[in-house]
C-alpha cells in the first residue's frame, strides 16, 4: 500500500476477535472507530496486505488512514510489513492510541520518542519500525486497585482482557471524546501542540 497519499496515518491497536470486543486491551481500537463516526469516514474494510480494517478519510482537511489491526496486540507491528513508511515522515505522520494499565480510567496521555513502557504491542511497532519516535496516546485502563508491574503476568492478562465497569465505561466514553479531539489537533498541528493542549 502507498502511503505517500496520507498525510497522517492513525493505528488503534487490541486484540482481535468478538471475544475481546470493547475490553480494555482495545481501548485504542474502540477510539479509531469513534474518530471514524466523528468524521464521517466510510466504513471499515479489511486490507489482505496489512491484515487490518482501514478507512481513508479527512480530518481538518488532512488525508487520513485509520487503522485497526486484526492482530492480536503483540503482533501489532505486523502492519508495517506492507504499509511502508520513511523513517524522516514517521514522527509526523504516525499516530498510536493504545491501553494503557499505569494510567487509571478516565485519563490519557501523549508522549512521543518514548520507550514501550512494557507495552507489548508498542515494543512490536517499535521493532518493526526500528525506531520509537513516534506519537501515542496512552489511555488509562487500570482499575482502582491500581495494578502494579509486581503482579503475575496471568493477572495482568485478565485485568486488561475484562470489560468495563458501568462507571468505568463513562469514564471511558469521556476519555475517549477527549483523545478524538487530540488526534483533530495532531493532525491540524503536531504532537508538541497536541501534548501542550491535552496532557
Amino acid at each position: 500500500m502507498a502511503t505517500k497519499k496520507y498525510d497522517t496515518i492513525i493505528v488503534g491497536i487490541g486484540n482481535t476477535g468478538e471475544e475481546y470486543e470493547h475490553t480494555r486491551h482495545n481501548a485504542g481500537r474502540d477510539i479509531v472507530e469513534l474518530a471514524a463516526k466523528t468524521y464521517d469516514f466510510p466504513a471499515f474494510t479489511f486490507d489482505k496486505y496489512m491484515n487490518a480494517l482501514i478507512a481513508e478519510g479527512k480530518i481538518a482537511k488532512q488525508r487520513v488512514l485509520l487503522v485497526r489491526p486484526e492482530t492480536y496486540v503483540n503482533k501489532s507491528g505486523d502492519i508495517f510489513k506492507s504499509l511502508k513508511l520513511a523513517k524522516k515522515d514517521i514522527p509526523q505522520t504516525l499516530l498510536i492510541i493504545h491501553d494503557d494499565l499505569d494510567l487509571p480510567v478516565g485519563t490519557m496521555k501523549i508522549v512521543q520518542n518514548r520507550g514501550s513502557g512494557g507495552h507489548k504491542g508498542i515494543e512490536s511497532i517499535m521493532r518493526a519500525l526500528k525506531t520509537e519516535d513516534f506519537a501515542r496516546i496512552r489511555i488509562g485502563i487500570a482499575k482502582p486497585a491500581h495494578v502494579k508491574k509486581s503482579q503475575n503476568k496471568s493477572e495482568v492478562i485478565k485485568i486488561v482482557t475484562s470489560t468495563f465497569s458501568p462507571a468505568e465505561k463513562l469514564l471511558f466514553k469521556k476519555i475517549a471524546k477527549k483523545s478524538v479531539s487530540a488526534i483533530e489537533t495532531f493532525v491540524s498541528e503536531d504532537a508538541q501542540r497536541a501534548m501542550n493542549e491535552f496532557n
